[in-house]
């Protein structure tokens, strides 16, 4: 990586406490020291560039006036906190962001005290937050203020709603601070919403308005009619000035906004405003995604996580080997789903806020009203699908897969307990790099698996999966399709997808004493294991075994009377998963086998580029040939 030069200002910061003593003017270069910073690490060192980048100013006005850790502060999703990350005693390791043994793209809690809480998945902030708000009432410690900074679609979640209803039924000293970075700023954040903020942040106002309040119940659960009315009518006093009421004030939230969050002059009187109310309040900010760099700016998603950039100019870096020219498995799983739906008119598709990830915005073009995207809500995705399915319609469900852990109790109460031919396709499965921990689609084999009915398949490459696709839309039952992140194995030629017997293994390779089993596409690793073996004169058995569920026992039977030993190899979680699966049958069969399975151990991975990951896990196939060789 190039030299990065810090600015002036950023020089001189190394952690929140220098912040404290900075003029006006300084913050203003800091802000512009940060952005810059994050543009030329990003350029080289690939991680969340847009977000963030709208986040510059709220992260230095918070870390002006707040004192974290000592407050809490929750970001929601967290790839919009590289600012804070910067500013928060990590400005050297940032540069290894997202690399194995460097920062997490997300807030951890292990990795900096700053770090309040760990946020991969959306929607969780201010649940967490009001977690300890009310911890801290509980221990009679109410000097701290909590923190939520929710943005980025993370609104759209369930829990952000839930949390919210909860919230504003206690007197926790919240600040929720919505990042509305999907809006250009309109009329909202001119002079009267400017007007009505002023107003509504000043000591004289709040200190009529809380008397008031308090004087009416506060926020007790405790219900009287007249104190309910004359609520009512306080919370309408913005209207009286020609404001709007919403929402979050009938949650009994105290409203603000919007303001220009990337104007720090205004955050930053807006918030030391905030800081003299009592209970749950909310902040709605409008970001600028992108900001600072007009290329992102302008096509936020594109640079959302843009991968080589060039710093100046914005210019994404031009693909050239065969490999990087070969399609992504989203963009063969999209136009795969597109030639489907052609032909069955009773095709549809449905996602969670990843369109253009799931490589779904061909079907979008050619089929909008079968393309349902839900926003990020899991759960009402899983079980919106199942009321498609009760009318005729087959459903493809396309959800991240560590995503779709949160539609799990759906899956089995609304999917499987009913029967429903449910497609799930679940897109970045296996160890998906640097995304790390929270983003790695490695248990979805083991908690499948355990769902009764449930057809678990899982293809070896970009040909099989069309081949499932077109199976799964026949089978009448639910059914899990998973395929990871990243290029196909081959070279994308025109496939007629043909249908696949379910339950069926295929016999790749003939060998003797060592056969290899593997599921999904972490079987090219082990087949590039049984081609080195070959040089080396050891001829091993291979074999796609395709489905986790139904078991091929028939291959199975087979394998083990011509096999001495059994190798299972898996990208997932070994507890409950393909290997285990293996090995219970063999156990019940009362077959004297020796299985040896590779995969996931019994723990989190952590971030770093998927070959050095499966190294780490002894999945590659260098670690498969090695385990093969010690069995000899």
């Amino acid at each position: 990586m190039k030299e990065i030069v810090e600015g002036n200002i950023l020089k001189s910061v190394n952690s929140p406490r220098d912040i404290k003593s900075l003029s006006n003017a300084q913050l203003h270069e800091l802000c512009s020291d940060v952005r810059r910073y994050i543009i030329e690490v990003l350029s080289e060192n690939p991680g969340h560039l847009a977000s963030s980048l709208g986040t510059v100013e709220l992260s230095v006005a918070i870390h002006k006036l707040f004192d974290i850790p000592k407050d809490t502060l929750v970001w929601d999703v967290g790839h919009q906190a590289y600012a804070h990350k910067v500013l928060t005693e990590r400005k050297e390791k940032f540069k290894n962001i997202r690399k194995i043994n460097g920062p997490s793209g997300f807030p951890r809690r292990k990795e900096s005290p700053y770090d309040s809480f760990g946020t991969g998945h959306a929607s969780t902030s201010i649940s967490a937050s009001l977690g300890m708000a009310l911890a801290d009432k509980i221990k009679n410690e109410n000097k701290a203020y909590h923190i939520a900074v929710i943005g980025d679609g993370s609104m759209t979640g369930g829990e952000a709603f839930e949390a919210l209803n909860h919230a504003g039924s206690t007197n926790a000293n919240l600040l929720v601070i919505l990042n509305d970075n999907g809006i250009s700023i309109d009329e909202g954040v001119g002079a009267l919403g400017q007007y009505l903020t002023k107003i509504t942040t000043s000591r004289t106002y709040n200190r009529i308005k809380n008397r008031i309040w308090n004087a009416l119940g506060g926020n007790k659960d405790e219900y009287n009619t007249h104190r309910t009315f004359f609520k009512r009518i306080l919370f309408s006093i913005k209207s009286w000035f020609g404001g709007r009421s919403n929402f979050f004030e009938a949650l009994n939230f105290r409203y603000f906004g919007p303001i220009d969050g990337n104007d720090l002059d205004q955050v930053l009187k807006t918030l030391q405003g905030l800081k003299t109310i009592n209970g749950p309040k909310l902040l709605h900010i409008i970001t600028k995604k992108g900001k600072g760099l007009p290329a992102a700016e302008n096509n936020p998603t594109t640079y959302h996580a843009p991968g080589l950039f060039n710093s100046e100019t914005g210019a994404l870096e031009q693909k050239r080997t065969d490999k990087e020219q070969r399609k992504k498995f989203q963009e063969i799983f999209g136009g795969t789903l597109v030639e489907l739906a052609e032909k069955y008119d009773n095709i549809a598709c449905i996602t969670p806020a990843m369109l253009t990830g799931s490589g779904l915005n061909a079907m979008r073009e050619r089929f909008p009203d079968r393309t349902f995207d839900v926003g990020i809500a899991e759960e009402h995705a899983v079980t919106f699908s199942a009321g498609l399915s009760v009318r005729g319609i087959v459903p493809f469900c396309c959800i991240y897969s560590s995503f779709l852990q949160r539609g799990f109790d759906q899956i089995i109460h609304d999917i499987a307990l009913q029967k429903l031919p449910v497609v799930l396709c679940l897109d970045r499965a296996g160890l998906v790099g640097e995304d790390g921990a929270t983003h790695h689609g490695v248990f979805d084999l083991a908690y499948l698996n355990m769902v009764p009915d449930m057809v678990v398949s899982a293809p070896k490459d970009e040909i099989e999966l069309q081949d499932m696709m077109l199976t799964a839309y026949h089978s009448g039952k639910p059914f899990s399709i998973r395929y990871p992140r990243g290029k196909c194995f081959n070279d994308c030629r025109t496939h007629n997808p043909q249908i696949i017997e379910e339950g069926r293994a295929e016999e790749v390779l003939k060998g003797e004493k060592v056969a290899i089993l593997s599921l999904g596409t972490i079987f090219n690793n082990a087949k590039q294991a049984a081609e080195d073996l070959l040089k080396e004169n050891i001829t091993v058995g291979l074999y796609n075994m395709r489905f986790l569920k139904p078991l091929d026992t028939s291959v199975l039977n087979k394998v083990c009377s011509d096999y001495e030993y059994i190798v299972t190899v898996e990208d997932g979680a070994l507890r409950g998963g393909f290997g285990w699966t293996v090995e219970d049958y063999i156990m019940k069969s009362n077959l004297k086998n020796k299985v040896v399975c590779l995969g996931i151990q019994d723990g989190f991975v952590e971030h770093g580029s998927v070959d050095e990951l499966q190294r780490l896990c002894n999945i590659d196939a260098e670690s498969i040939k090695r385990t093969v060789i010690n069995l000899y």
